[in-house]
C-alpha cells in the first residue's frame, strides 16, 4: 500500500500517454460531476418545496360547503346550505381526535378598503379562532395574534400583515393600538404579522387583514355562516379519519346524502405532503440512477483502456513473472492503476461540481423560492469515494485477469 516504487511506476504509467489517460479519465469525471450536481441540484428543490410547507400544519384538513347534488328527504340537487356556528361544538364533542378547530369567513379586497389617514390599499380581510394561527402560523412582528377573549368580547381589534404595515406606517413606528379603518369600521391593531409558510389560505398574510371570527360575523352582518373550516388532527391519528368523521357530521347537521361526494370540498393536507415526499423520493431515486449509470459507462471505458494497456505491456508483464512476481503482485498493480485514475477523475469532479453548486447558490438564494442551497452532503462525497474505488477495482479486474493468462515464455518471445 506504501510502497513507493509502486506509486512511481502507477504514475509513470498513467503519464506515459497523457492523451490516452485524460481522455479515459474524462468520462469518469463527467458522470461524477454529472452525479453531484444533479443530486445537490435535487436537493435543493427538494428544500425549496419543504420550505414552502414550513410552518403550516401537515396534520391539517379544511372543509367548505357546496351546491348538493343528490337529492335527500325531501330537498332537491343543487341546494345550496352553509357550514354553521352550531357545527363547530358538535364537531369537537363528536370527534375526540381532534386537536384545533377554527371556522373562518373571508372578505375581497374591494378598492382602497383598508384606511389610515391619507394612506390606504385594497386588501383581504379574514376572520378566524386564535387556533388558526396553529395551523398557519405567523410571526408576529409587533404586538400579538387574536386571543380568546377577543373572541369571547368580540372586540374591535385586527391584526396587519407586515405589507399593510409598510404601506400604511413609517418604517419602525409601532402600530399596536392605532387606528386603521377596514371596510368602513374602525378597528384597533393589536399586531403585525408575517407569513413563515409559502402556503396561505385566504390570501398572503402579508397582504391580509386578520380580525377575530366573532367580531367578523356580527361587524359585516354574515350571521352564524362559515366560510371555511379548518381542523387538525391529534399527534399520531391520521388526519383522514378526522377528515371522514367531519365529514359524515357536517352531512348529518344539514342534511346531506351520505353519498354525496360533491356537497362539501376537502383539503387533506396530510396526503399534499406526502405527495411532495413521494416526488422527492422518486426524484433522488430518479437521480441516483442516471448517475450511477453514467459512472459505470466510465468504469466500462476504463476497463477497456487499461485491456489495453496490458496489451502493450505484455512483454513487460512476462519479464516480471520470469522474475518472480507473484499474482498477487501482477492484479495488485493492475487494479491500483485503474482505482487512482478512476478516484484522481473523480475527486476533479467532486470538487468542481462542488463549487458549481455553491456559485448557483449563491445566485439563485435570493430570486428562487424552489431552489435553496444546492449542496451535497459530507456523507454523499463520501459514499460517492467509495463508489469510485469499487468501481475503479471492477473496471481493472478483467485487464487483471488478462495480465493474469500471459505465460512468461510467450510473453518475452512476443515481438
Amino acid at each position: 500500500m506504501f510502497d513507493l516504487d509502486r506509486w512511481h511506476e502507477i504514475w509513470i504509467t498513467i503519464t506515459h500517454n497523457k492523451s490516452r489517460s485524460v481522455l479515459t479519465a474524462f468520462s469518469v469525471f463527467w458522470g461524477v460531476l454529472m452525479l453531484v450536481l444533479m443530486v445537490g441540484s435535487g436537493n435543493a428543490l427538494e428544500k425549496g418545496i419543504f420550505s414552502q410547507i414550513e410552518g403550516f400544519a401537515t396534520n391539517s384538513c379544511f372543509f367548505e360547503a357546496n351546491r348538493t347534488t343528490l337529492p335527500y328527504k325531501g330537498f332537491r340537487k343543487g341546494r345550496r346550505w352553509n357550514i354553521t356556528n352550531s357545527d363547530i361544538p358538535v364537531i369537537k364533542e363528536k370527534v375526540s381526535e381532534l386537536q384545533y378547530i377554527s371556522p373562518m369567513l373571508f372578505s375581497g379586497g374591494n378598492e382602497k378598503n383598508v384606511v389610515r389617514g391619507d394612506k390606504n390599499g385594497s386588501y383581504r380581510i379574514k376572520g378566524c379562532y386564535p387556533e388558526y394561527d396553529l395551523i398557519e402560523k405567523s410571526k408576529m412582528l409587533y404586538g400579538r395574534y387574536v386571543n380568546d377573549i377577543d373572541i369571547a368580547e368580540k372586540r374591535k381589534v385586527c391584526v396587519i400583515g407586515e405589507r399593510i404595515y409598510e404601506v400604511l406606517f413609517q418604517k419602525g413606528e409601532d402600530p399596536t393600538g392605532k387606528q386603521v379603518r377596514v371596510n368602513g369600521i374602525y378597528f384597533q391593531v393589536v399586531g403585525v404579522a408575517r407569513s413563515t409558510s409559502g402556503v396561505n389560505i385566504g390570501g398572503e398574510t402579508a397582504e391580509t387583514v386578520v380580525l377575530p371570527f366573532s367580531t367578523m360575523q356580527q361587524a359585516f352582518n354574515q350571521g352564524n355562516i362559515v366560510h371555511l373550516l379548518a381542523a387538525t388532527a391529534k399527534e399520531g391519528v391520521p388526519v383522514k379519519k378526522v377528515q371522514d368523521q367531519i365529514l359524515e357530521i357536517l352531512k348529518q347537521q344539514h342534511q346531506v346524502s351520505p353519498d354525496d361526494k360533491d356537497a362539501v370540498w376537502t383539503m387533506n393536507i396530510e396526503e399534499q405532503f406526502k405527495m411532495f415526499n413521494y416526488l422527492g423520493i422518486g426524484i433522488s431515486a430518479l437521480i441516483w440512477i442516471v448517475g450511477l449509470g453514467t459512472l459505470f459507462a466510465g468504469a466500462i471505458g476504463v476497463s477497456n483502456i487499461m485491456l489495453v494497456t496490458v496489451r502493450e505491456r505484455t512483454k513487460e508483464i512476462g519479464i516480471r513473472r520470469a522474475l518472480g512476481a507473484t499474482p498477487r503482485n501482477i492484479i495488485g498493480q493492475i487494479l491500483s492503476e485503474s482505482v487512482v485514475l478512476t478516484v484522481l477523475a473523480g475527486l476533479l469532479g467532486i470538487v468542481l461540481g462542488v463549487g458549481v453548486l455553491r456559485g448557483a447558490g449563491i445566485v439563485l438564494s435570493q430570486s428562487d423560492q424552489f431552489f435553496k442551497d444546492p449542496q451535497v452532503s459530507f456523507g454523499m462525497a463520501i459514499g460517492s469515494l467509495l463508489i469510485l474505488i469499487v468501481i475503479g477495482a471492477m473496471a481493472g479486474y478483467i485487464p487483471a485477469q488478462r495480465a493474469m493468462m500471459i505465460k512468461p515464455v510467450e510473453a518475452i518471445s512476443e515481438e
